[in-house]
């Protein structure tokens, strides 16, 4: 047994610390990035937010409105050729998508078919739960051996030395969170993880020194959290909860004393399991939870609201742009984030 005594932090443990900023407002902040990848050498321009592969998350009428702002939507995984081609404005939206897969043998002839029939799309998300097995690595390296000018991104990990491993592997982007998610219970269930803030500052060190780029995957319960994930080093930010509960996600409405709600699962969840597995295998738990979240319209003023939020950190730290969001920030250690007298109002 090891015992890790350095202190490791979430985003609900720290605040930025203002500074002098020669910013007149926040329509003056560039959230725009441009990226040229490792291995792909594909280069991107856009917002860099994704949305997460997860039902009423990952959907294509989602991706389509995050394509409005140049943001990236990651689809479901059980997005086949049968189900794309039945949204006839792929061409539009396409740098903006990626499509995911798991590691089985089904999910790999999946990405063939798609591939063959939509092979501009050039994203590939190959996510798992537990990016640390020897097998996983091994799948990484497959892929791109199969898609040399894919940009791949594969996790999810939390460590310096798996990231620098997926990146040795093959992997353009890491996606870096074990359990912060607002619906997943992997920590509740394992006692494995990691503070999200700590992860992504040491994960993004060691893939920005092999040239590669990072996901902030996870934990985010406001636009601050957004802010700080790019602030901590994330060249992209992942959105789950934040997300979802939009007329876009095409979730089920249910109403209960006069609100409407819409549900919502994380992926290992027992329903997630049942719709699209048949069920959880007998040596499995479920590491998700459902729950009903309060329906909230149309995705685009979330969104604005999203961005706002960052422009107006960028201007407190003096950050011109996204890109020098990092460089300007300095973090303070706290106990209390903000006064919750009227939270529950």
């Amino acid at each position: 047994m090891r015992l890790e005594e350095d202190i490791k932090l979430d985003y609900s443990d720290v605040l930025f610390r203002p500074k002098r900023s020669t910013l007149q407002s926040r329509k003056d902040v560039n959230l725009k990035r441009t990226y040229r990848f490792k291995y792909s050498k594909n280069e991107w321009s856009g917002i860099p937010i994704m949305a997460a592969n997860m039902d009423g998350v990952g959907e294509l009428e989602i991706a389509e409105n995050l394509a409005e702002f140049e943001m990236i939507t990651c689809l479901t995984k059980q997005h086949d050729v049968k189900k794309i081609n039945k949204f006839k404005r792929i061409k539009k939206i396409y740098p903006n998508i990626a499509l995911s897969i798991g590691i089985k043998k089904e999910d790999f002839e999946n990405l063939n078919d798609v591939l063959k029939e939509f092979s501009f799309i050039k994203f590939i998300c190959i996510d798992v739960a537990n990016g640390y097995s020897e097998h996983f690595s091994k799948f990484v390296k497959s892929v791109r051996e199969k898609y040399p000018t894919k940009t791949i991104i594969a996790g999810n990990v939390v460590t310096a030395d798996m990231t620098q491993e997926l990146i040795l592997s093959g992997a353009d982007i890491v996606k870096v969170g074990i359990g912060p998610g607002s619906v997943c219970t992997t920590r509740i269930q394992t006692g494995v993880g990691y503070p999200q803030l700590s992860a992504v500052i040491e994960c993004a060190d060691a893939a920005h020194g092999l040239g590669a780029h990072i996901i902030a995957d996870g934990g985010c319960t406001c636009p601050g959290d957004v802010a700080k994930g790019f602030g901590a080093g994330a060249d992209f930010v992942m959105l789950g909860g934040m997300f979802a509960g939009h007329d876009e996600g095409k979730g089920k409405i249910v109403k209960t004393n006069g609100k409407k709600f819409i549900e919502f699962y994380g992926s290992s969840s027992d329903l997630a399991n049942k719709k699209h597995y048949g069920g959880l295998s007998n040596y499995r738990s479920s590491e998700g939870r459902t729950v009903r979240i309060q329906y909230r319209g149309k995705i685009k003023n979330t969104i604005l609201n999203i961005l706002g939020g960052i422009r107006s950190s960028c201007t407190y730290v003096g950050a011109p742009s996204l890109k020098q969001l990092s460089k300007c920030t300095t973090f303070v250690r706290v106990s209390n984030q903000f006064n919750d007298t009227f939270s529950n109002e």
